[in-house]
């Protein structure tokens, strides 16, 4: 099946992504529920030996399992996960060179359990624009050392993190990201 992925809204993505996999699994039988791997940022290990062999400006196009560790995709795999692409937008608007990617079991039963990484560069002018509309919507805008937060409204948040952020954008220097929490932003490598 191709799962194409428009989204209108941060928010309207996870739901769209909801009854597609609802759709899905229709007339399934009963089976049993999915492990959804829970990526946690976390230091090396000794286990985890691996060092990436180009940087990633070096890399060239984002892609889905380009964008997270590899560790976070192996994990992914390894459950049955994968990655369905699609282009970065933000309220709709499409930002050129970046890509949005829903990780999760598109084969298996119908459930909630999706993860959301995004990267797209950005230039100031549309960054400050992208984030008014934003706003404008209700999204709750932090500054930050590494830069601005913007968070979906508590109220349309479908998950949150520890700290009860959901779907979040982090605009920084000449890039944005997005995540379906806040605290999973800190798995996207790239840029």
């Amino acid at each position: 099946m191709t799962f194409a992925l428009r989204r209108l809204s941060a928010g309207a993505a996870v739901v769209t992504a909801l009854l597609v996999l609802t759709a899905c699994a229709a007339g399934t039988a009963e089976a049993e529920p999915s492990q959804a791997p829970s990526p946690v940022a976390s230091s090396p290990t000794a286990e985890s030996s691996a060092t990436p062999t180009e940087t990633p400006s070096a890399a060239g196009e984002p892609t889905c399992e380009a964008i997270i560790p590899e560790t976070t995709v192996a994990d992914y795999n390894s459950v049955g996960w994968s990655a369905q692409a699609a282009p970065f937008t933000i309220t709709g608007e499409e930002i050129p060179g970046g890509i949005e990617c829903v990780w999760a079991n598109f084969d298996g039963p119908a459930s909630d359990q999706l993860h959301i990484y995004g990267w797209a560069p950005i230039e100031q002018s549309r960054a400050d624009e992208a984030r008014e509309r934003l706003q404008a919507e209700g999204w709750t805008v932090e500054d930050a050392p590494e830069g601005v937060y913007v968070t979906e409204p508590a109220e349309t948040a479908v998950a949150t993190d520890e700290n009860g952020y959901g779907i979040t954008y982090l605009f920084e220097a000449g890039a944005v990201k997005i995540a379906d929490t806040k605290q999973s932003l800190l798995l996207i490598e790239w840029g």
